[in-house]
């Protein structure tokens, strides 16, 4: 097995956390985070917003105590424009003007509420966080569930890397480096099992990610290009035409995220069903003798 010589499949990558914190939380949370997520600090509200909509973020971790007046109509508007991604108060004090900024999140929004001062605040996190992409991922794999039950793990195994890591995989090298395989013999197990090619399951696997971030009114075309990596807009819409015929505004406007799910199911798993129940693609092939990719 290319992926691990004992036979351990890679494990997935941490989630990424959006945050303003004072100093003292920052280490805290580092301290939680290990190994489980990742934060991009923004010095400010405005800051972290702005990351929100440049980057893939998983989850908003907001300072009850670097929260002012003027923040919660900003915060409110966060919550609206991006509710799928959960934003979560931090507390490490508790006094009564943090119980008042408390209620003020609640009214904006902000309804997980975690005590970072406490171990089990600590491991609150890790649950909350413990699966990166968790909509995405969850929503997909549900969807393909009927189709994948009694699959070979290994199997599922690769379609949750596909969909989770599909924003920041652009290519059959990287997801292969990312599974532990030689790009060469992973695209020969695809086509030696007459299945689609992996890039064209990263490829879709793109589009359900676009579809889902359109979900969020606050995100424009270009924002949901910048995020999964294309090199402008255009190059977004050409890859939306070759790949579905169709522009982006079409996309946005026909194709929402469930629709796009039913589609990569009809296409790419529905009628490939009874193959991908023996599919093994990390497993060897006679013939295989690559070393896993550098």
């Amino acid at each position: 097995m290319d992926a691990d010589p004992r036979g351990v499949m890679p494990t997935m990558t941490a989630a990424t956390v959006a945050a303003v914190l004072d100093s003292t939380e920052r280490s805290r949370v580092e301290a939680a985070g290990h190994g489980c997520f990742r934060v991009l600090y923004g010095g400010t509200l405005d800051e972290t917003i702005r990351q929100v909509r440049r980057k893939p973020v998983d989850a908003v971790f907001l300072s009850v105590h670097r929260c002012t007046e003027a923040d919660f109509p900003r915060i409110a508007q966060l919550v609206s424009e991006f509710p799928h991604i959960p934003a979560v108060a931090l507390l490490s004090r508790t006094d009564q003007e943090s119980h008042d900024r408390v209620l003020r999140l609640g009214a904006s929004g902000v309804h997980e509420v975690v005590d970072i001062s406490v171990p089990s605040g600590w491991h609150r996190l890790r649950t909350l966080m413990r699966e990166p992409n968790t909509p995405v991922v969850a929503r997909v794999m549900a969807s393909l569930d009927v189709d994948l039950r009694g699959a070979p793990p290994d199997c599922r195994f690769f379609f949750e890397v596909v969909i989770q890591r599909a924003p920041d995989l652009r290519t059959v090298r990287l997801l292969a480096r990312v599974l532990g395989v030689v790009p060469s013999s992973l695209m020969s197990r695809f086509y030696r099992s007459r299945l689609p090619s992996p890039k064209t399951y990263l490829a879709f696997a793109r589009l359900l990610h676009a579809a889902f971030l359109f979900r969020s009114g606050g995100l424009s075309i270009a924002d949901v290009a910048n995020r999964l990596d294309y090199s402008s807009p255009q190059s977004f819409g050409r890859h939306l035409r070759a790949f579905l015929g169709v522009t982006a505004g079409e996309f946005r406007r026909r194709l929402p995220f469930e629709t796009a799910v039913i589609r990569f199911r009809q296409r790419l798993v529905t009628p490939h069903r009874d193959r991908l129940l023996a599919f093994h693609p990390f497993g060897t092939w006679p013939g295989d003798h690559g070393q896993p990719a550098a």
